[in-house]
């Protein structure tokens, strides 16, 4: 066996840069978080031929002072950290130490900078270590050339110009994100890619992710002690095919987390459609001192020390915010004042002379069937006149065209988010009319996301167990008996009684009643299988949904169904204050709003 004697400097470098540097983007990212380290409010990156020829990143930070200047390029040489105690509680986005260096072991690297407090800049190269008198205003610049120049084996596996480039631009929107009080410029072969002037984190947002994702996103603001999370979550509308709209960012730095992932999947599980991905621009801010960002040199993985905590927090918080309903929502943009033309004589008579009992009674006087009635829960409140309507005032009525007893009374300045109803197209959408235009509505997905809601709320309390006549007897085996034994408790608090009726037999005697018409064997090892692996809540809340979805689907109304306008302002009412309604179980969206402009487009009107 070879002596063991201690490698070259020079090699230890290029071994790290193996690590920290396998591409332009991440020479990038590195020199940027140490420029946003050094306090700079304008930072403008220069990139020629995809960064592989020339990546240049001029700053306008505190500077490096001639002194630390020649340690900047050695290995394990850092201001950021000075102790294990700065290590375990990091507040900077660099504090390794070894990014300089390894950049300096596999390409020309020249760093100019001058402190606030020096005459002049200094320079020093990959080369010469020695600083010596540059010109410079202020701030540092660090020019990278001919990456992996002197490892031909690693520069062979980069990828053609515009990869390379397409992965620095990614990254340079990572960062950027993270800081809209800081300027940006990117610049590629000569030409300015994009510039982004400082502001605000929506002004940012919309920069980097466009108009349409901004309008159709919620705001996130979530704070639970020390823990916050702030952002946009944009609706399953604009789900996308690929994970390219998803930043998440713990304590300002970008980062890849299973367990983040995993709540982010849980808390969108409940409303996205098939395989499609979620957008969204999230910040979650909690004390140093409660995540470990020291697992790997690319610092894109993180770990938490309280990470079921942090997982919960997640999952809940931004569950809260897509789950809001459409009254708490933002409301519609205003547009042109409207000239609303009413509905027929038999709304006005289906509310006017609707009971106290709510819409469900209004929809049975006006022919509705007590099936689909008895679905809409929205109650109503007695008007001054007389009548029974669900939250709306008589000048409300009577400027969507329901004459009331009064006179003399103006149109309101809002209306609600949905509107209301005007028609019905081939018994599939509901037309309604709201201050800013026409909204449109699948009546069957709507109706399905009320209903699933309904279910999940009554399934929340104690439900209601039915006994079956006689038990439903299965084969099982050994170890699903003894997870039976195991669990015996959390099986009778979900309404399920199961025993042993032989060797290698259960008896299920009753069921959770919503669930009477499942099929109790497979439902049941599919349960007994889960609760080995998982804990209990998850177990209930995953296979739950999913029957609950079923039995909503199949009980929701069909198309071809021709309802009553007070049956379809019943579900617009009902829309409005259920969790979730812009979406259906699967994650279709359920309604659409077209302006008064998009309309006059469409014919021209004003042109």
């Amino acid at each position: 066996m070879p002596a063991i004697h201690k490698l070259p400097e020079v090699l230890i470098n290029q071994i790290a840069a193996g690590e920290v540097v396998d591409r332009p983007a991440s020479v990038l990212k590195e020199l940027l978080e140490n420029s946003l380290d050094a306090g700079s409010r304008a930072i403008e990156v220069q990139l020629a031929q995809g960064g592989v020829k020339q990546l240049r990143i001029a700053d306008d930070g505190c500077g490096i002072d001639k002194d630390d200047l020649a340690l900047a390029l050695e290995r394990h040489a850092t201001s950021k950290i000075r102790s294990l105690e700065d290590l375990e509680a990091v507040g900077t986005m660099g504090f390794r130490g070894e990014a300089l260096a390894a950049i300096a072991s596999v390409a020309r690297t020249r760093i100019t900078s001058r402190a606030s407090t020096a005459s002049h800049a200094w320079r020093v190269t990959e080369r010469e270590r020695d600083p010596v008198p540059a010109a410079l205003n202020g701030g540092t610049v660090v020019e990278v050339e001919d990456l992996y120049f002197n490892t031909p084996a690693r520069r062979k596996f980069l990828k053609a110009e515009s990869t390379e480039f397409g992965h620095c631009d990614d990254v340079f929107r990572r960062i950027a994100l993270a800081r809209p009080d800081v300027g940006f410029q990117l610049s590629h072969n000569g030409r300015v890619s994009l510039r982004l002037a400082a502001g605000d984190a929506e002004r940012r947002v919309r920069d980097i992710l466009g108009d349409d994702f901004m309008a159709n996103c919620r705001p996130v603001a979530i704070d639970s002690g020390p823990l916050s999370l702030s952002g946009f979550a944009a609706l399953p509308a604009y789900a996308r095919a690929t994970r390219d709209a998803q930043y998440f960012y713990v304590n300002g730095r970008f980062v890849r987390d299973k367990l983040i992932q995993h709540a982010l999947r849980e808390a969108y599980a409940d409303i996205l459609h098939g395989s499609r991905h979620p957008a969204f621009v999230l910040f979650l801010a909690l004390d140093p001192a409660g995540v470990d960002v020291n697992v790997h040199p690319a610092k894109t993985e993180v770990r938490f020390r309280e990470g079921r905590a942090i997982h919960q927090f997640v999952f809940h918080g931004l569950s809260r915010s897509l789950a809001a309903p459409l009254h708490a929502a933002a409301p519609v943009a205003a547009q042109a004042p409207l000239q609303y033309h009413g509905p027929t004589e038999q709304v006005r008579l289906a509310v006017e002379e609707a009971p106290a009992a709510g819409w469900a009674s209004a929809v049975r006087h006006a022919g509705g069937s007590d099936a689909f009635s008895a679905s809409l829960q929205v109650p109503l409140s007695r008007s001054p006149t007389g009548g029974h309507f669900s939250g709306i005032s008589p000048e409300s009525i009577a400027a969507i065209g329901f004459p009331a007893r009064t006179t003399g009374n103006p149109i309101p300045e809002r209306f609600s988010r949905l509107g209301y109803a005007i028609g019905q197209i081939h018994g599939v959408y509901i037309l309604a009319q709201n201050e800013a235009g026409l909204v449109l509505v699948d009546m069957h997905a709507a109706h399905e996301r009320i209903l699933y809601e309904q279910l999940k709320h009554v399934l929340n309390g104690n439900p209601s167990v039915q006994r079956l006549l006689i038990p439903a007897v299965f084969n099982a085996s050994k170890i699903e008996q003894a997870t039976v034994e195991a669990h015996a408790d959390i099986l009778a608090n979900m309404g399920f009684d199961v025993s042993a009726a032989g060797p290698n037999e259960l008896a299920v005697r009753s069921v959770p009643a919503l669930l009477g018409r499942a099929n109790i064997g497979d439902l049941l090892r599919a349960l007994l299988a889960e609760l080995r692996d998982f804990p209990a809540s998850e177990v209930i809340a995953k296979r739950r949904n999913e029957l609950l979805a079923t039995m909503a689907c199949h009980g929701a109304v069909r198309a071809n169904r021709q309802l009553t306008l007070p049956e379809m302002n019943a579900l617009l009412r009902d829309m409005e204050a259920t969790e979730r309604a812009d979406q259906c179980n699967h994650g279709r969206p359920t309604w659409t709003q077209l302006s008064m402009a998009e309309l006059d487009k469409l014919f021209m009107r004003g042109q």
